[in-house]
């Protein structure tokens, strides 16, 4: 199975340099597309309600304290472990996601109930981590 240090490599790679925000949401909807389209994940690795958007923590700790990154930021992750069917989904994603701006993206994830839910109610600002599940996400976006 792949990485999230996969998919960030190849995200990197077709769209070069971006911010931290862009790339954790880019991720977040790869996943989740990838969920709702195959009942599959593409990684292990989980994403949490912080309160600008879904983050997955391993990645945060791997780009922490810069503002943007390029694929020479990140030692782990290689695009080839992605299969096909994860090379596509994450195409999409990026076609459909990668010319918004990181607040627009992140604007579109607190509207949408898997990060909500995961957030149960908190005040905007309000720190969590609580773990948007892979079910929510595949659940909500395999319905739209």
């Amino acid at each position: 199975m792949a990485t999230v240090f996969d998919v960030t490599k190849y995200i990197l790679h077709k769209c070069g340099k971006m911010s931290t925000w862009k790339l954790q949401k880019l991720c977040y909807y790869s996943q989740a597309w990838h969920l709702a389209w195959t009942g599959l994940p593409m990684f292990d690795e989980e994403f949490e309600a912080w309160a600008n958007g879904p983050v997955c923590p391993e990645l945060f700790h791997a780009h922490q304290g810069k503002f943007s990154v390029d694929i020479n930021d990140f030692s782990k992750g290689t695009p080839e472990n992605l299969t096909e069917d994860e090379k596509d989904s994450v195409n999409v994603v990026i076609r459909d996601y990668g010319d918004m701006a990181p607040y627009d993206l992140r604007e579109l994830s607190h509207s949408e109930a898997p990060w909500k839910d995961a957030r149960n109610g908190l005040p905007d600002g309000a720190k969590c981590r609580t773990v948007i599940t892979k079910e929510s996400m595949g659940e909500y976006y395999g319905s739209l």
